[in-house]
C-alpha cells in the first residue's frame, strides 16, 4: 500500500494526515517551517499554528453555518475540533482557544500517531512521481512551490490580503474604565456572560479615533501587491473606517447589548477584547486587524479608554494570501484534474477560515485514503456544510470571479417546503445533521 504524502503542516495538512492515519494509511508530512525558517506571518515552527484570530467563530449548530460545520466535523472525528474543544477559553457564543495550547495539542497528536512521520524542510516543486499527494501549503505557499504549481496547472495564482489583530496583556488594561460582559450577557461554551473585555467611547472619542485610523501611517505595499484585494471578512480596521465614519459602529465597535457599569450615559461605541489563552493573561482586540505601522498602532490604540497604558504581546500585521482557481483545476474530490494523484486542501483552494481549511483537509484525507485502499469514494451529502463547501470550490463557484469563501447558508440548497423565516437557519442545520449521520451510518 502506498504512503500518502502531505505537503504542509497547517490545520488542513494536520487534519488530512489524521483522517488518513486513522483509516490505517501510512502518512509522511512535509513541513517547511523549522526553528530557523518561518513565514512572514508565522512566529513558531509548531504544527497548526493559529496565525490570525484564536476564534473558530460561532459554535451554535442550530442557527449558524460555521457552528454547523463544527458539529459535522466532530461527527467525522476531526482532530482540529477535538483539540479546539479541549483547549477552549470563554468567548460568548464562539469557540475560541488558547492558541499555543491548541497548536501543541495538535502537534502532539500528529507526532505520536504510529502511522504518521514528519519531515522538516521545504518541498520546492510539485512532485512528478505517482505517490498520492495532498498539497496543503496554505495561503503562504513558498515562492518556489507557487511557481511550480503555476507551471504545472498553467493557471495564474490569485491573491488577497489578510490581516492580523493585536494582542494585549490583560494586567495592563484599566478596569476603572473597562468591564467584563458578553453582548446581551450571552453565555457561550464554558462562558458566564462576561467573556469579553469592553472599552467604551463617547461620540467625541469615537470620531477622533476614526480620524486617527484614517490619517495614520500605513504599511507600504510592493508594486506587485498594489492591485491585490482584501478578503471582505477580514478587512483592516482602517479600511473599514475609510468606508464611512459610522461603519465601525455597525461592525466590530457596535455598542448594542452592552451596559457600562462605570457610567450612567450610554456609550457611543465599544471596543471588545477576547480571551486569547487559558491563563486569561492575553486578550486580542476583536476586529482590529490592521496594516498600520507598529508605532502608529501603539499611539492610536492607546487612545482607546482603558487601553491608555496597554502593553502589547503582539501588534497587528498584514500578509498576502494566495489561492488557486479551484473550480477550474480540481475535480469533485479535490484532485488536480491533469494530475489525479495530487489533491489540494486548505486555504490554497479558496476556502476561507480556520475551520473551512481544516474541513477541506478532512475531506482530502478521507478521499485520498479511499483511493489508496481501493475503496469507493463517497462524497458528503450536498445538503451538509461539508458537502456544500466542497461543491463550491470544485465547480459551483463562478471561476472568473472566484474569491475566498467562508461557509454560509447561501452555499447550501434551500430546505424543502415553505418555512418561516425565523426557523429557516434551524431547518438548514437540522436537515444537514440528519443527512450527515445517515451518510456516516
Amino acid at each position: 500500500m502506498k504512503e500518502l504524502r502531505i505537503i504542509g503542516g497547517g490545520l488542513a495538512g494536520c487534519e488530512a494526515a489524521w483522517q488518513a492515519a486513522q483509516r490505517g494509511i501510512k502518512v509522511v508530512m512535509h513541513e517547511m517551517r523549522t526553528e530557523k525558517r518561518k513565514t512572514e506571518a508565522h512566529s513558531t515552527d509548531v504544527l497548526a499554528e493559529l496565525v490570525c484570530s484564536n476564534s473558530f467563530r460561532s459554535d451554535d449548530a442550530t442557527a449558524s453555518a460555521i457552528g454547523l460545520l463544527h458539529e459535522e466535523m466532530r461527527l467525522m472525528g476531526s482532530l482540529i475540533l477535538k483539540c479546539a474543544d479541549a483547549n477552549k477559553v470563554p468567548a460568548g457564543g464562539a469557540l475560541a482557544m488558547d492558541r499555543d495550547a491548541f497548536s501543541l495539542a495538535v502537534q502532539e497528536a500528529i507526532t505520536n500517531h504510529p502511522n504518521i512521520r514528519i519531515v522538516r524542510g521545504e518541498i520546492e516543486e510539485v512532485p512528478v512521481d505517482d505517490q498520492p499527494t495532498i498539497i496543503a501549503t496554505g495561503p503562504l505557499t513558498s515562492n518556489a512551490l507557487s511557481k511550480s504549481i503555476l507551471k504545472t496547472t498553467g493557471e495564474e495564482y490569485m491573491a488577497f490580503f489578510d490581516a492580523i489583530a493585536p494582542i494585549v496583556y490583560k494586567d495592563s488594561i484599566d478596569f476603572s474604565k473597562a468591564w467584563f460582559q458578553s453582548r446581551y450577557d450571552k453565555e457561550g461554551p464554558g462562558g458566564n456572560g462576561k467573556d469579553y473585555i469592553n472599552c467604551p467611547m463617547t461620540k467625541e472619542e469615537y470620531f477622533s479615533f476614526i480620524d486617527a485610523l484614517v490619517t495614520g501611517e500605513k504599511t507600504d505595499f510592493k508594486e506587485w501587491e498594489k492591485n491585490t484585494p482584501y478578503f471582505e471578512g477580514c478587512l483592516p480596521i482602517e479600511v473599514m473606517a475609510e468606508r464611512g465614519v459610522e461603519t465601525l459602529r455597525f461592525g466590530p465597535m457596535k455598542p448594542i447589548g452592552l451596559t457600562n457599569p462605570h457610567a450612567s450615559e450610554k456609550q457611543y461605541a465599544v471596543v471588545q477584547l477576547r480571551q486569547d489563552n487559558k491563563l486569561a493573561t492575553l486578550y486580542n482586540i476583536v476586529g482590529f486587524q490592521t496594516k498600520l505601522k507598529y508605532a502608529e498602532q501603539t499611539r492610536i490604540f492607546k487612545t482607546i479608554p482603558g487601553l491608555e497604558n496597554a502593553e502589547f504581546a503582539r501588534l497587528g500585521g498584514i500578509h498576502r494570501n494566495t489561492f488557486i482557481k479551484s473550480p477550474v483545476l480540481l475535480d469533485g474530490t479535490l484532485r488536480l484534474k491533469i494530475r489525479p494523484t495530487i489533491r489540494f486542501a486548505g486555504q490554497v483552494t479558496g476556502v476561507e477560515g480556520y475551520v473551512e481549511s481544516a474541513a477541506s483537509g478532512l475531506m482530502a484525507g478521507m478521499f485520498a485514503s479511499a483511493d489508496i485502499s481501493g475503496a469507493a469514494i463517497s462524497i458528503p451529502p450536498r445538503t451538509t456544510a461539508l458537502g456544500s463547501l466542497l461543491a463550491h470550490v470544485t465547480g459551483e463557484a463562478e471561476s472568473d470571479t472566484f474569491q475566498p469563501m467562508n461557509i454560509n447558508f447561501g452555499l447550501m440548497p434551500p430546505p424543502d417546503g415553505k418555512i418561516n423565516k425565523k426557523e429557516r437557519k434551524s431547518a438548514y442545520c437540522t436537515r444537514a445533521l440528519v443527512d450527515l449521520k445517515a451518510w456516516i451510518g
